[in-house]
């Protein structure tokens, strides 16, 4: 039985995705659902940009989970998966400016607007848990 590349790419980073969306994170699959949701969303929205890297398993998505078990948190949760939706990524960091393109990341936005950005060198270089006192600190701060 023969099995197409992009199905084996699905069902491989399935479970990337559902770290992320396990926990409320809402995906973002084209450039229209980007355009929908974080311009509109008002307060404050947390937008992580997955990736398959060992950096985005080892530190970014444990790091996010860890952040979001703190007592204020963002009011919309959202995802794009970079190298799987590569027209909604784009489409995404195109409201990340004036960060280059980078996965993963994390960014922080208030009512459509970039308030705090974890570059790629942010997560790779740091613990989960360095990632996670991060976030809550920028949540206790913006998030109220």
């Amino acid at each position: 039985m023969s099995m197409s590349f992009n199905q084996y790419m699905r069902d491989s980073i399935q479970p990337m995705r559902d770290d992320l969306t396990s926990i409320g994170f809402q995906e973002l699959l084209t450039p229209e659902d980007v355009e929908a949701a974080l311009p509109a969303a008002k307060g404050t929205s947390l937008v992580v940009v997955n990736s398959v890297c060992g950096c985005a398993a080892g530190q970014c998505r444990p790091g996010v989970a860890q952040a979001l078990q703190n007592e204020i948190l963002p009011d919309h949760l959202f995802t794009v998966f970079a190298g799987q939706e590569k027209d909604a990524t784009a489409k995404a960091r195109e409201y990340f400016a004036p960060y280059p393109p980078s996965s993963p990341s994390i960014a922080l936005m208030k009512d459509g607007e970039l308030i705090h950005f974890i570059e790629r060198h942010g997560v790779e270089d740091r613990s989960a848990a360095e990632i996670a006192a991060e976030l809550k600190e920028v949540f206790d701060r913006v998030c109220q």
